[in-house]
């Protein structure tokens, strides 16, 4: 009896823990025979983060000595029209609020970038093309180009000359004294530059051309020599633009007064101080009436006066007076092509205006649709983010643009010159509008350090741009074409990115590297991480969790400078989830996503002795007669099956277990017991790096279906593969793995059981060639 009984407690054991152990045992087979470090893609990410200090906490919040460098400007600027040419003069008050003491400044100056001396062509590699139109050939190989980039006429202090050091596209300011931790610097730069033509030229601001009545449309921006970022972070920021890499900018309050000809119309950041004077009494009725009109666009200058304006080249100039405070930067677009409109938004307490500024040639797409896209693609940020803070937000029609300034942008998206436009020119210029307006929030407001870190602020601002999208279709479905029932974004969704992420790795970058370096900068820094971000939100944390701690995040970093650990840490931190293993993989590495399902077992409970048993007993020397009652699990077409266990249920299929049920229950208690009839034994394995949730839809039998969601985390112990026991009631007909497509999974040839015949490309384009 003893033996027996020692038998009996041994297998007990030893069933409780069989799979593992075999598991176990297997994995040492495949081992290396020498010692390795933690590799575990669950593993904290201490190594890849830096430490928390006193000026940024593990939370991610702001630490208590946070601080940040404050640069007011008060610039008068003008243009000449005649020549396309900007001049300026600025004078710039620095605040040292660092611990620490500074030697000298630096100041950026982007428009060195498309100096003759500019080394940014230099870094890109080239080769003759095949076939060139004659302009383009001669502007490349057979001219010096145009002159372009600052000429900074003076650098002084009370008029007095400073010592200073251009490097490229930077400018090293040298101080009289030291300048100690608290106190501020007054310095002056005098300077001008030829305005681009950006449609010929390229660039993120410059000018458009319209060769039919003689004039330019203005969109102005990097056009003054600008204070470089002094943080805990970098120290100074001082890495050189080539173009690509955006920028890293210190909040502060500006004042300035841009002189340009007289039958001009003008906005740009900040208040217009000076509107009655700059507006004829119509345009100040016209405004007035505008900000109280919530639900359609008042013009204010509208296309029959912008036609006269067209014509009149005035000699006259006029002044326009704007002062902004606590931004990071400054843009106005000016000419006397702009038709304006305005609506009102109601954003938490106060009234925000919606602007718009576009000649002629934007209608009538842009008096249509512009300021209303402008209007709801603000209150869908503030709901995700918090109020927009600022008293207005332009939205001006330029050629070949896409780009963002604090209150304004510059977009594209124009009609044919018959005013008729295609779906793809509409959605194209409702969705540059949403992003760029958008980009208020990030980074003009967020802001993050664009120079190094791209994704921070594009990433981030193209998420919220895909939600935006959603609202404004649902708000005016009137701006939907007749066949789609919603905005047709083209970025956030998860199969979105497949193509991306499923292609060749020499040619893709992880999302954490700078954005000068990636190789496909729209898909690396605007689409992957927008998914990545949505994915988190629809499918990993949902959308309570989700959106408390985006907005903790945008509340925490409001007007001041995060880092990614800042938003990861604040992630986590405001949401009590571990995410360390989804910022590692999908940031830190350029790993897929490939879950699949490797095997199904249908399984019966029986009460004879199967050969697993039988094999144990006689390696073990004992009879399985000799053993306890057990419940035994035998596979359907094995040869312990026995055909009559498909009729009988669970408990008439095992003896032992009818009999530990009737000694241990209650007839009350029995009555609600499960009565599963089906049992599976369900491998998933995973070809790809990522470790994601399994998304599994069971389709039974008689019709019904569920889905069950397993958390990433049981990919923890084994990230080849993992068995889940299924215990059901009802028949499995076929299971279907990310049934909604929901987390990018690059392959989903093995995503079905019974496994799916996948249709061949060739199969897709003829049946589509038959159906047309």
């Amino acid at each position: 009896m003893r033996k027996i009984a020692y038998f009996c407690l041994s297998l007990v054991f030893f069933t409780s823990g069989v799979f593992a152990q075999t598991q176990e045992k297997e994995q040492e087979k495949e081992q290396p025979k020498v010692g390795h470090t933690n590799t575990n893609k669950f593993k904290q990410l201490y190594d890849e983060f830096s430490t928390p200090n006193m000026y940024r906490a593990a939370s991610g919040a702001p630490g208590s000595a946070y601080y940040q460098q404050q640069a007011d400007y008060k610039m008068d600027i003008v243009l000449d029209d005649k020549n396309a040419k900007l001049s300026g003069f600025e004078t710039i008050t620095y605040t040292n609020n660092s611990p620490d003491n500074l030697k000298y400044l630096w100041v950026q100056l982007d428009q060195n970038v498309r100096a003759k001396d500019s080394k940014s062509p230099l870094i890109e590699s080239s080769a003759l093309a095949p076939v060139f139109q004659p302009d383009d050939f001669a502007s490349k190989y057979l001219t010096d180009g145009p002159n372009f980039g600052f000429n900074i006429q003076e650098v002084s202090v009370n008029g007095k000359p400073l010592s200073y050091m251009i490097n490229r596209t930077m400018m090293r300011v040298e101080l009289p004294k030291v300048l100690k931790s608290g106190d501020k610097f007054s310095f002056s730069i005098k300077w001008w530059y030829n305005i681009n033509n950006h449609v010929e030229d390229g660039g993120r601001s410059g000018y458009e051309f319209f060769p039919k009545d003689g004039n330019r449309a203005y969109v102005i921006a990097q056009f003054f020599p600008r204070m470089a970022v002094y943080s805990d972070v970098e120290g100074w920021q001082n890495s050189q633009f080539w173009g690509r890499d955006e920028f890293a900018l210190p909040f502060g309050d500006y004042e300035v007064n841009i002189t340009v000809p007289a039958d001009h119309i003008l906005d740009g950041t900040g208040v217009l101080t000076n509107r009655k004077e700059v507006y004829s009494k119509d345009m100040m009725q016209r405004y007035e009436a505008a900000k109280k009109s919530f639900d359609k666009p008042v013009i204010i200058a509208n296309q029959a006066e912008a036609e006269v304006r067209e014509k009149s080249f005035s000699e006259d100039t006029k002044t326009w007076k704007l002062k902004a405070e606590n931004v990071r930067d400054f843009g106005f677009a000016t000419s006397r092509k702009y038709i304006l409109d305005m609506m009102a938004v109601k954003i938490g307490e106060k009234n925000v205006m919606a602007v718009s500024l576009y000649a002629k040639e934007g209608n009538p797409l842009w008096e249509e649709w512009s300021t209303r896209a402008v209007g709801s693609t603000l209150e869908s940020y503030s709901r995700m983010t918090f109020d927009y803070p600022y008293h207005k937000a332009i939205s001006v029609h330029a050629q070949r643009q896409g780009m963002e300034y604090p209150m304004i942008c510059w977009n594209y998206g124009r009609p044919k010159e018959d005013g008729t436009y295609s779906d793809r020119v509409k959605y194209g210029m409702m969705g540059v509008i949403i992003h760029e307006v958008g980009h208020n929030f990030f980074p003009m407001i967020v802001n993050s350090d664009e120079r190094q870190w791209t994704w921070m602020d594009e990433g981030l601002n193209t998420f919220v741009q895909y939600i935006a999208e959603q609202d404004f279709g649902k708000k005016y479905p009137a701006a939907l074409s007749a066949n789609d029932k919603h905005f047709p974004s083209d970025r956030g969704p998860a199969k979105m990115i497949v193509p991306y992420m499923g292609g060749n790795q020499d040619f893709i970058a992880p999302i954490m590297t700078k954005g000068l370096n990636t190789y496909q900068f729209g898909n690396n820094a605007y689409g992957k991480p927008a998914t990545a971000l949505n994915i988190l939100r629809e499918t990993v944390m949902g959308h309570e969790l989700f959106d408390y701690a985006f907005k903790e995040y945008a509340n925490r970093w409001k007007f001041k400078h995060p880092t990614p650990e800042d938003f990861f840490r604040t992630m986590e931190d405001a949401s009590a989830f571990d995410l360390d293993w989804y910022w590692r993989g999908w940031f830190y590495t350029t790993d897929w996503v490939d879950i699949g399902i490797k095997d199904v077992k249908k399984l019966y409970v029986t009460s004879e002795p199967n050969t697993y048993i039988k094999d144990i007993a006689k390696k073990n020397g004992f009879d399985v007669k000799d053993l306890r009652p057990l419940v035994f699990i035998v596979e359907e077409g094995s040869e312990d099956y026995k055909e009559e266990l498909k009729s009988g249920t669970v408990i008439e299929n095992s003896i032992p277990l009818k009999e530990y049920i009737m000694d241990n229950f209650t007839p009350e208690e029995r009555k609600n017991l499960k009565t599963p009839k089906f049992f599976y034994n369900i491998t998933f394995n995973k070809p790809g790096g990522l470790v994601m949730p399994i998304i599994v839809k069971y389709n039974y039998v008689d019709g019904t279906s569920k889905t069950e969601t397993y958390p990433a985390q049981i990919w923890r112990l084994n990230d080849k593969e993992v068995t889940k026991a299924i215990a059901s009631e009802k028949e499995i007909k076929s299971i279907q793995i990310d049934p909604n497509e929901e987390t990018a999974d690059i392959d989903t040839s093995n995503n079905s059981w019974p496994k799916q015949a996948q249709e061949s490309e060739f199969d897709q384009f003829k049946d589509n060639k038959l159906k047309s």
